[in-house]
């Protein structure tokens, strides 16, 4: 071998002699291998080289792959997370219009209930009037009613004779469902509230006195219904559940209109 034939095959360098590279044909796949490898090592070797390049390759196509989802789902999300948002938005707001719709409906329903409830003595007369909700159950509520002024029986006996002192609020037992004999409720929209309640504070303040038969409790709800425009007994002597009863049937399939007339119920 040639001094320039050796220096192109020198121990652990991959390179072709001067012959080779003229003529490759003849010295095809001859390489020069490090010392002490053979051929057939050379060989094994090149196979797992093709064989990590491979790997390589294939990884490295999938680390593209998911490196291009990554940027597409990247740019897709915040857009879909903003209309969610938006979406979640209006749908709030739906649901808060809807609760307020609802709230503002049962604002709106207005009562005034003429009851009777039974006592130790003969009973007791009055109204109850405030507001219900949607369901028709009262959530906010006032009593009126005419009665001898304290807790004492005595100027209750004693207003059999002569009148006395009064109060027009709500007397012991007046808030205890239990204690009703008797009851009539009338639905009022809030102008026609209004209207009543105004009445009933008129009333309030001009009815200093009772009196068990020239003006006790009967007479104090007939005021209060008549200026409703509904229709009352011909007499207040009456037990309260008889009068509660007769103001009822008096008035059946009819609704109070507090312009004074008496409008067919709806």
């Amino acid at each position: 071998m040639s001094v320039g034939e050796q220096q192109f095959l020198q121990p652990g360098r991959h390179c072709l002699t001067v012959r080779e590279r003229e003529d490759p044909d003849a010295y095809h796949g001859r390489l020069a291998l490090p010392k002490g490898m053979s051929v057939q090592h050379g060989a094994k070797a090149g196979s797992r080289l093709r064989l990590l390049m491979s790997f390589g390759a294939l990884a490295f196509v999938a680390g593209l792959q998911i490196h291009c989802s990554s940027a597409q789902a990247g740019n897709a999300i915040p857009g879909a997370s903003a209309e969610r948002q938006k979406s979640g938005t209006r749908a709030s707001a739906i649901r808060s219009h809807g609760r307020r719709g609802t709230a503002q409906k049962s604002e709106d329903l207005y009562f005034i209930e003429f009851r009777s409830r039974y006592a130790l003595s003969y009973g007791h007369t009055f109204a109850v009037f405030g507001r219900l909700n949607a369901r028709g159950e009262i959530i906010e509520s006032q009593v009126a009613g005419l009665h001898p002024a304290g807790d004492s029986p005595v100027p209750w006996m004693i207003g059999h004779i002569v009148p006395v002192p009064s109060e027009t609020g709500a007397s012991d037992g007046d808030t205890e469902d239990q204690y009703i004999s008797a009851r009539y409720r009338i639905e009022l929209s809030k102008s026609e509230y209004s209207k009543v309640t105004a009445f009933i504070e008129r009333l309030q303040a001009t009815s200093p006195l009772w009196h068990a038969a020239v003006y006790n409790c009967n007479h104090f709800v007939a005021d209060i219904a008549q200026s409703m425009g509904l229709q009352t007994p011909p007499t207040t002597i009456l037990y309260p559940q008889e009068f509660i009863t007769k103001l009822r049937e008096m008035n059946q399939g009819r609704r109070a209109d507090t312009t004074g007339a008496l409008a067919t119920a709806r």
